[in-house]
């Protein structure tokens, strides 16, 4: 039936085939939320100091976090306010901005929103929802100043 090179094969074959489902397994988030990369060890406390540093946790992110930092326009702010986020409550502050296309077009502004733990940038949601909502924007302009 199978010969001896075939048998020799197999337990090399079969990790192969399960290679794919233990790397997934590696790389599941458990469905807990919808932007499941954290920057900081959320702990859960509801009890959140104010982001003190916000602007310039903002600015040094976004110099990492934007293809073209120099491209920004329309740039504004909200201080950071107490919101749900995935059940938790958070300091949120929303930006809105529009980038710079490759062809030198600028797209729309989208609005983001900065989730701050323990008084620390955490994460940029870039869908959020109802965490921006009624959101009072002021200019920033140094977001505009920035530069590589």
């Amino acid at each position: 039936m199978f010969g001896t090179s075939h048998l020799a094969k197999l337990p090399r074959l079969a990790a192969i085939a399960l290679l794919p489902l233990l790397l997934s397994a590696c790389f599941s988030t458990g469905g807990e939320q919808s932007n499941p990369i954290s920057f900081t060890d959320d702990r859960g406390y509801t009890d959140q100091p104010y982001p003190r540093n916000y602007k310039g946790e903002i600015l040094a992110f976004m110099r990492t976090y934007l293809n073209n930092p120099a491209g920004v326009r329309e740039a504004m702010m909200a201080e950071p306010v107490q919101r749900t986020v995935g059940g938790r409550l958070r300091y949120v502050s929303c930006l809105r901005y529009a980038t710079r296309e490759a062809d030198g077009r600028y797209r729309e502004p989208r609005d983001r929103a900065v989730v701050y733990v323990d008084a620390r940038l955490d994460r940029v949601m870039e869908n959020p929802g109802d965490a921006c909502s009624g959101a009072t924007y002021a200019a920033f302009p140094e977001l505009e100043k920035l530069s590589r």
